[in-house]
């Protein structure tokens, strides 16, 4: 049925014989993580809404992503074993792109994590370059997997291979640029620790190390889960992570989730109330309050 180009259900990928799952995906799994990851990005959604932190948004659409994927990953657990192209496409191409999205918008609050502090001239990397920089990279990083992606949905072997060897180049160069922004913020935080700004030492009023930590934490789960996913593709359809599903689950399910979480626990917003003021999310959006510019606060000795 799936090997006849004039018949409504021909799969160009089965009639290449390449198999969607090795194994019976889990169902329950799929809802667990389905259900957490939405309450994750409703969360974020009315913590960005609210504090008009709207540069979050990538990682809301990463959240967003993430949740449909894990649906149609529930679906596929339905059909087994005669699982159709759609739901299989969805899950695989938007838990693949999130972590990508979270990315972006996790560059970004760097830069407002040195405005907080006041370090702009302590940079490593020229300050006005810094976000451009590292998103610039992220989009060519998305670019690459999507675009690989939507090959390996090609009937034609070639194309299929090419879409791998694509997958496997953004995820090199979500590693790269990942790995050079981790340094950037190292180098930044020492170069604090050494010259320290008059700001930077008001660790009660000013708790920027607080949200650089949590950018260690989540720079470091997402670049974990690219390791797993770079030596995943590099296995290949039949290589030994690809054909156990546990090790989806535990190197990028949960990491991603991770990630999610701690987003809405140490939410950016303290950083713009600090930079400009406004009202920030506390507690993980259980408690609001609106916060002065560290600039006011200095000048009225608060």
């Amino acid at each position: 049925m799936f090997d006849n180009p004039s018949d409504p259900d021909y799969n160009p990928i089965k009639a290449a014989g390449f198999k969607f799952f090795h194994y019976d995906p889990s169902g329950p799994a799929a809802i667990v993580f389905k259900i957490m990851f939405l309450l994750s990005t409703l969360m974020g959604i009315v913590q960005m809404s609210r504090t008009r932190t709207w540069y979050l948004t990538p990682f809301l659409v990463g959240g967003a992503l993430s949740t449909a994927g894990y649906v149609a990953r529930y679906i596929c657990s339905t059909q087994t074993p005669d699982w159709t192209l759609g739901p299989y496409l969805i899950q695989s191409l938007f838990l693949l792109v999130a972590p990508a999205l979270f990315a972006a918008s996790i560059y970004m609050e760097l830069k407002r994590i040195i405005i907080v502090a006041q370090g702009e001239q302590l940079s490593p990397i020229p300050f006005r370059w810094l976000t451009k920089l590292f998103v610039g990279g992220d989009i060519l990083s998305f670019l690459l997997q999507g675009g690989g992606g939507g090959l390996v949905a090609q009937k034609d072997q070639d194309k299929i291979k090419m879409g791998q060897n694509l997958i496997v180049g953004g995820l090199f160069v979500q590693l790269t640029f990942f790995a050079a922004f981790t340094l950037t913020a190292v180098l930044f935080q020492v170069r604090v620790r050494r010259h320290p700004t008059s700001v930077s030492q008001l660790r009660d009023l000013v708790p920027w190390r607080k949200h650089i930590y949590a950018l260690y934490f989540m720079s470091i789960l997402i670049f974990i889960r690219s390791v797993f996913r770079v030596i995943e593709y590099l296995q290949g359809y039949t290589g030994y992570l690809l054909v156990h599903e546990i090790y989806l689950y535990v190197f990028d399910s949960i990491l991603m989730l991770f990630v999610c979480i701690t987003m809405n626990v140490v939410h950016p917003s303290e950083l713009d109330g600090l930079a400009f003021g406004g009202l920030v999310s506390r507690r993980g959006g259980l408690r609001y309050e609106v916060v002065q510019p560290i600039n006011a606060c200095w000048h009225t000795g608060r």
